[in-house]
């Protein structure tokens, strides 16, 4: 019975929360809608880490709930807002049919989301891997695998600016492929979704899914203290690019390990935290000079 609901949990959790957001974007009431899935689904998978966890160790508590807690509202919140914001102004002054450039208008809005997913998430794998490849970058993403469990409350654990990175790659894929208002707005509600399911500590599995879309078997990977398995699969929604691009990984003869995080000394703080980053910098600027 745990292996069939751990293989229903993962389609079945998006499915509603997308059908719910349907139900309120035909009645004209999508932001109530959003929020009654977004908040319905954080305590339904609360609720799961408790009684069908996939990591018993990471059930106590890391001494980061607030810190956690403060990042998603005041950094990804911020980007999300941001985003959101810049969307609607740039095509107010129509709906849907407000297509530009070669983006198919004509064609229903489910395909359309589909069709910017697979756009967005272009701009989100490379934002997302340079993040990782590059020094520079990798210390204000570093933030986010500084955790030692996961779990659903460090979903939005990212410094500002890496929300603002990622954020920013992602929409300006879709504002050149010319997709309006309505479907960036639907891309926004589906990775919200999808990033509390790739973060949550709750046995899913997902069979062929893993080869589609960015589930938690995969993500767990992803967070590998060893940068040699953990610089894979960097797919926020879709895990497609990683694919093509031969980042994707998930060995059949083993689990990923328990022990995650990242070699930086991220500090313990929420402050701290925030000025990582630009504190890392600032070594960096003065060991070139002294080296110099």
């Amino acid at each position: 019975m745990r292996a069939i609901t751990a293989r229903l949990l993962w389609p079945g959790l998006l499915g509603l929360c997308i059908a719910g957001y349907w139900i309120g974007w035909q009645s004209g009431h999508a932001v109530l809608a959003f929020n009654l899935t977004y908040f319905g689904l954080a305590a339904v998978l609360l609720v799961l880490e408790r009684v069908l966890p996939y990591e018993q160790s990471w059930m106590p508590s890391d001494g980061q709930l607030f810190n956690d807690i403060a990042h998603t509202v005041l950094n990804k919140g911020l980007g999300q807002v941001i985003a959101a914001t810049v969307a609607i102004a740039g095509v107010s002054q129509a709906g849907p049919e407000a297509a530009s450039g070669w983006w198919p208008g004509h064609w229903p809005l489910w395909a359309q989301v589909s069709l910017a997913l697979v756009v967005a998430e272009f701009g989100l794998y490379w934002a997302h891997r340079t993040a990782h490849e590059f020094r520079a970058i990798w210390h204000w993403h570093a933030i986010h695998h500084s955790v030692t469990k996961l779990w659903i409350v460090n979903t939005g654990r990212f410094h500002f600016l890496d929300s603002l990175w990622k954020t920013g790659f992602a929409m300006a894929v879709a504002w050149v492929a010319g997709a309006p208002k309505d479907v960036i707005l639907w891309v926004l509600a589906i990775t919200t979704y999808i990033g509390f399911l790739t973060h949550c500590n709750v046995d899913m599995r997902c069979g062929p899914l893993n080869w589609v879309f960015s589930t938690p078997e995969l993500h767990r990977w992803h967070h590998n203290r060893d940068p040699i398995e953990g610089n894979c699969n960097y797919g926020e929604n879709l895990i497609i690019w990683d694919v093509l691009f031969g980042t994707r990984l998930l060995p059949s003869d083993r689990k990923p390990p328990v022990n995650i995080g990242c070699k930086d000394a991220v500090p313990e703080t929420f402050l701290g935290q925030l000025a990582y980053p630009f504190q890392a910098w600032a070594r960096r600027d003065f060991w070139a000079k002294k080296l110099g």
